[in-house]
C-alpha cells in the first residue's frame, strides 16, 4: 500500500516505514505529524484517486530530524563589467518516517 501526498508545494510517493526529506514542517524531533493532503491511495488493485484530495485519508509520520541541507552556491557574473557576486544557500528540511497510511 502506498499513497501520494502533497506537502511544501511538492508531491511524494510514500509507503509505511519509508523515510523521506520534505520542506520544513513545524515541530520537534520525536513528534507525530499528520499529512492530510493525500492525493491518491493505492492498495494492490484498489486505487482511490482524490479530486483533488481523498476524503478521510491521512498519512501519519514521525519527525526524525530538523536540519539544513548541503550548501548550494549561487554565482552571478556580467562579462566585461566587473560585476561578480557569490552567495550560498542552505535550505531547511524535515526528515520524516512514515508510520501508517489510513484511507
Amino acid at each position: 500500500m502506498y499513497a501520494i501526498v502533497r506537502t511544501g508545494g511538492k508531491q511524494y510517493q510514500v509507503a509505511a516505514g519509508e523515510r523521506l526529506r520534505v520542506e520544513k514542517i513545524k515541530g520537534n524531533v520525536g513528534e507525530t505529524v499528520e499529512l492530510t493532503d493525500v492525493l491518491a491511495v493505492i492498495d494492490g488493485e484498489n486505487a482511490r484517486i482524490g479530486q483533488p484530495v481523498v476524503a478521510g485519508a491521512r498519512v501519519t509520520a514521525r519527525i526524525i530530524e530538523q536540519d539544513k541541507g548541503t550548501k548550494i552556491l549561487v554565482y552571478k557574473k556580467k562579462r566585461r563589467k566587473g560585476y561578480e557576486k557569490k552567495n550560498g544557500h542552505r535550505q531547511f528540511f524535515t526528515g520524516l518516517e512514515i508510520a501508517e497510511i489510513s484511507a
